[in-house]
């Protein structure tokens, strides 16, 4: 017999998460406390039954253009042992039609981070889902198995990408790891540049500044910067979470032939490796 109630206890959510089945740092407690500090609404709810907690799914409120709604971000996450069933999920869904009728919600809106595999669809579809028009977060991502040792990392890697990182440091290129707040100025100085080049919409100041906040609190994120002859021109928001480094928020001038972002992915890898993760994500690709 499952029950959902509100998750209040800060360390059972977290030794629940890093540990749990389709999981990332969009389901993290620091994740919530960005969101609450914009301004959101929001609830951290889990399954229970007589064994404990069996699956978590963190739920915010979004109000936009086309209407007010609960998104669950990258969620629901469960238990290795928790069936990802039509009869599982529908306590979760349920839950969720009656706060969207509470909250007055046009529509739920879940991201899971599972697989995309038709057993996984035909669940969804069961419960009343359709495929989205445009995705919210990353929907494809490549992931790098970094728990090999460096020399071996390296040895995989395009003849091409090693020579970059190589070229790079031979060019003078310095990387800096920064906690410091302060330094998210000089990401989002080239995120807008990177923005205006390649025609999106960029997140605000603001906006990446209260992400650092939220996870610099407990040592989760770090700034790379790439400083050439003085100058900053390559930057990242790397978020460590659940064993995986995340590349997060990134942003790059070009300078001539100085491959600055090559090697500042490397020195990201290898931060990550020091701190035990053994999967390096690069985000959102095309």
């Amino acid at each position: 017999m499952f029950t959902v109630r509100e998750v209040h206890d800060k360390q059972a959510w977290e030794d629940f998460v890093p540990a749990a089945k389709g999981q990332t740092f969009l389901h993290s407690w620091n994740w919530g406390e960005f969101n609450k500090s914009t301004g959101a609404k929001l609830w951290r709810l889990g399954v229970y039954d007589d064994n404990g907690l069996r699956a978590v799914f963190l739920t915010i409120k979004i109000k936009a253009r086309r209407g007010t709604f609960l998104f669950v971000p990258q969620g629901p996450v469960v238990s290795d042992d928790f069936e990802v069933s039509i009869l599982n999920l529908n306590i979760i869904v349920d839950y969720l039609k009656e706060l969207a009728k509470e909250e007055a919600c046009d529509f739920i809106r879940i991201s899971p981070a599972f697989e995309n595999e038709p057993a996984y669809k035909i669940v969804f579809n069961g419960l009343g889902f359709r495929q989205a028009p445009i995705h919210m977060h990353a929907e494809l991502m490549w992931l790098l198995d970094i728990s090999v040792e460096e020399k071996t990392l390296l040895k995989n890697m395009r003849k091409t990408t090693r020579y970059s990182i190589n070229k790079a440091e031979r060019d003078g290129v310095r990387i800096i790891k920064s906690s410091n707040p302060d330094d998210v100025m000089k990401l989002n100085s080239l995120y807008k540049e990177t923005a205006l080049r390649h025609k999106f919409t960029p997140y605000s100041l603001d906006y990446l500044a209260k992400e650092f906040g939220s996870f610099i609190k407990d040592g989760q994120v770090l700034l790379f910067l790439a400083e050439y002859k003085g100058e900053i021109i390559a930057s990242a928001m790397i978020i460590f979470y659940g064993g995986a480094a995340y590349y997060h928020h990134g942003a790059s001038i070009n300078r001539g032939q100085v491959p600055a972002a090559y090697l500042l992915q490397w020195e990201a890898i290898k931060e990550a490796k020091s701190r035990g993760a053994s999967i390096y994500n690069f985000w959102g690709v095309a």
